[in-house]
């Protein structure tokens, strides 16, 4: 996979353009190669970028047949963690009615009234919830009570569940004004998840954690969310190879048109 394309940053010195003495310029012959080079690189571009979209045709129905078929799954999780992946390696928009059916189907059998009546986990409600909010769903928060004690507090014995502890977090992102159980959740997640890190709890989600405490989900640039995604599925034994296949020639397509429009912009 190509890398990501660098930030072009440049600086000028004020004091220098303020300066009083007389600047030479330079008279440079024009080449004679003129814009031969900067062509003949656009070209071999444009067959690059050619190439690398007719791969992704190629295996663009194959994506969607899975698609279709993990909604086609009974279990719920498989489903959430399917379309949460095709939505964070930036490749949803190639899908977009698949994932308004599947979501709609997945409302109408989870809910009744706005509330998630599916019983389940904490990782899978969070997803579930975060999903459907996402998608402009008003779901009621009040599904997370289940996981408070008998003091009205965040349940301690939740602490240790990392996976879940950072669903949670990512779902409380989606919080509404006043909402004070996700704000609780909030601070509960955020408090814990660094106490995982300093604790080295699940040495394999570590890095996970530390990025989205820095950047939630929503707050993060999406191309720049789908390259550090990539790598964290590549890392998942139970990631699946075609959509990660897919979603890298998709993003080094996006990336070879960048370039290519940075050096319009330059040339």
């Amino acid at each position: 996979m190509s890398a990501v394309v660098s930030a072009l940053s440049s600086s000028t010195h004020p004091a220098t353009a303020a300066s009083n003495s007389t600047r030479h310029t330079a008279d440079f012959h024009r080449t004679i190669w003129g814009n031969h080079f900067l062509a003949y690189a656009s070209d071999n571009m444009e067959v690059e970028v050619g190439k690398m979209k007719q791969q992704r045709e190629m295996i663009t129905e194959d994506v969607r047949m899975k698609f279709l078929s993990t909604m086609k799954d009974h279990n719920l999780s498989h489903k959430l963690n399917f379309i949460d992946s095709v939505q964070r390696l930036g490749v949803s928009y190639h899908f977009e009615s698949e994932i308004d059916e599947a979501l709609k189907q997945i409302y109408n059998s989870c809910t009744k009234n706005n509330i998630i009546t599916h019983d389940d986990d904490l990782y899978s409600l969070g997803l579930l919830f975060r999903l459907l909010r996402q998608q402009g769903y008003r779901i009621s928060s009040g599904v997370f009570n289940k996981f408070k004690d008998e003091t009205g507090n965040f349940s301690a014995r939740l602490q240790n569940d990392v996976q879940g502890l950072l669903s949670l977090y990512e779902a409380a992102q989606y919080r509404v004004k006043e909402e004070k159980i996700l704000e609780e959740a909030l601070d509960f997640t955020q408090n814990h998840l660094v106490r995982s890190l300093k604790n080295q709890q699940s040495p394999s989600l570590a890095p996970h954690v530390k990025h989205s405490l820095n950047r939630p989900l929503h707050k993060g640039m999406p191309r720049l969310e789908a390259r550090y995604y990539m790598s964290f599925y590549e890392e998942d034994p139970a990631h699946d190879k075609v959509l990660l296949t897919f979603a890298k020639l998709d993003f080094n397509i996006l990336q070879k048109l960048h370039q290519k429009e940075l050096s319009s912009v330059t040339k």
